[in-house]
């Protein structure tokens, strides 16, 4: 491919912002161009911490106008988000409420009702999931005691109800739907029992085209009414791990942002007792693959921290948190006492081992406990599956925070890749590519590429 092959675009959206990113398909390398970027969080509405949806869509037309005006006519738009929230979808297919997000806090006694009906073994068995208070599963059963439940058409995942305002197609893409506690992990169709009563969209294959622009969104962005959406790894995970610059099969990775999710790549589920009393996940993946992972804390506790220190300057924090000694105290970062917004560096010295002098120690805290949690999963998912681990891929914006990777190096004993930072969109674009016909086939041969074309940096353990 000597030649431009094509333009994608990829809409990438975070628990803590997004961005509409154009990736340029052309000599066998993909570039990445952010067009537009925008904020996101929670916000407090009608008793509930919510999204503000309607206005990230607003951003998502904006960005496409912003594609459209630098790139032109574009061959493809993939869109991937965070998992396990949803919108509600009237009979005449408005939205009933903004999004509830799932750090609200509201499944506490849903989630014994749902083990009460089923227990968490059994679920295990069917859906393949860790337990996590906020599972798209849980939130449902809480959600049931909500006035608006009867009003309730559809239920559509994040990123399927922003394809569905782009081209009035209803779909749930299967890697997002992995991540509901709803589909069966070995068949990767919806659970009769777990799915019972939920009005779900039909199931649909990443790389699969879900429609085409809607008249109306062609006229606001400027891009042609025939311009197709293609479903990506709608899961933002999903699409960063098919961007990992790995060569052959013994890597774990981390995809290290608001959330991290550590892992190894395998063709089927692990279901046993002991990778369910380790909380391991069974996410699916592109291709069938299945993601043997666990989400664990990420730079959330660091965003949080420093929203209360706005006066303080985050690179030099970190400067000065490398220079201290190793052995400080730490903290366990999947407490769930860390997963509500507000106030975190209390929070983390009232948990932490030792004391905290300050923000500095505070960071460095941070960083250690992370890099702790990333060497103890990639151990425990190599025991669980039999599996030699050689490397571990840390992709995402932790990619960038060098302290963490040699950190994480040193604490597992292996050597750790860092990068592509954007692994997310780059991932995106190229599922995108490969439906049209400009991308290797295979994951494999996509990820070679990646590997003689990416600039990754490498840490070795000290």
């Amino acid at each position: 491919m000597s030649s431009v092959a094509g333009v994608f675009g990829a809409v990438d959206i975070g628990a803590s912002g997004g961005r509409v990113v154009a990736g340029v398909v052309a000599g066998g390398r993909t570039t990445l161009h952010v067009v537009h970027r925008f904020p996101n969080g929670v916000v407090h509405r009608d008793g509930r911490l919510r999204w503000d949806f309607t206005g990230l869509y607003r951003e998502v037309l904006t960005g496409l106008r912003a594609l459209a005006a630098g790139f032109g006519e574009v061959a493809s738009i993939g869109i991937d988000t965070w998992a396990v929230d949803y919108g509600l979808l009237g009979a005449d297919g408005g939205l009933l409420a903004e999004p509830v997000s799932y750090r609200d806090g509201r499944t506490a006694e849903a989630v014994e009702r749902v083990h009460a009906r089923v227990p968490f073994e059994d679920l295990y068995a069917i859906n393949g999931l860790q337990f996590l208070p906020f599972t798209t599963l849980y939130q449902l059963e809480a959600e049931r005691s909500s006035p608006l439940w009867e009003e309730v058409a559809h239920v559509v995942l994040l990123p399927d109800l922003l394809a569905y305002w782009l081209t009035g197609e209803l779909r749930t893409e299967v890697t997002n739907a992995s991540t509901t506690g709803l589909l069966d992990v070995r068949t990767r169709t919806w659970s009769a029992e777990l799915a019972a009563g939920v009005p779900l969209p039909p199931l649909q294959e990443p790389g699969e085209v879900r429609g085409v622009l809607r008249p109306e969104v062609a006229r606001a962005t400027g891009l042609p009414r025939a311009t197709p959406v293609t479903a990506v790894g709608s899961h933002d995970t999903a699409s960063a791990v098919v961007a990992l610059p790995a060569d052959g099969s013994r890597f774990a990775y981390v995809s290290s942002g608001t959330w991290s999710l550590a892992g190894i790549e395998l063709p089927a589920p692990v279901v046993d007792g002991r990778a369910r009393e380790l909380n391991f996940t069974n996410e699916g993946g592109v291709d069938g693959r299945i993601r043997f992972l666990r989400n664990v804390g990420g730079l959330w506790l660091l965003q949080e921290s420093m929203r209360e220190w706005p006066g303080l300057d985050p690179a030099d924090l970190l400067a000065r948190a490398e220079a201290l000694p190793a052995g400080g105290p730490t903290v366990d970062v999947d407490d769930p006492a860390f997963i509500p917004p507000g106030d975190m560096p209390r929070r983390i010295a009232e948990a932490a081992t030792g004391p905290l002098a300050g923000p500095v120690e505070t960071v460095r805290c941070v960083l250690d406990s992370l890099a702790v949690a990333y060497a103890r999963t990639v151990d425990q998912a190599a025991r669980l599956t039999g599996r030699d681990v050689d490397v571990i891929h840390v992709v995402g914006g932790g990619s960038r925070n060098d302290l963490l990777c040699r950190l994480t190096a040193t604490l597992s004993g292996r050597r750790v890749t860092a990068g592509p930072v954007e692994a997310t969109a780059l991932g995106n674009v190229l599922v995108q590519a490969r439906a049209h016909g400009a991308a290797p086939a295979t994951l494999e041969d996509i990820r070679a590429r990646l590997a003689d074309s990416e600039d990754v940096r490498h840490h070795l353990p000290e």
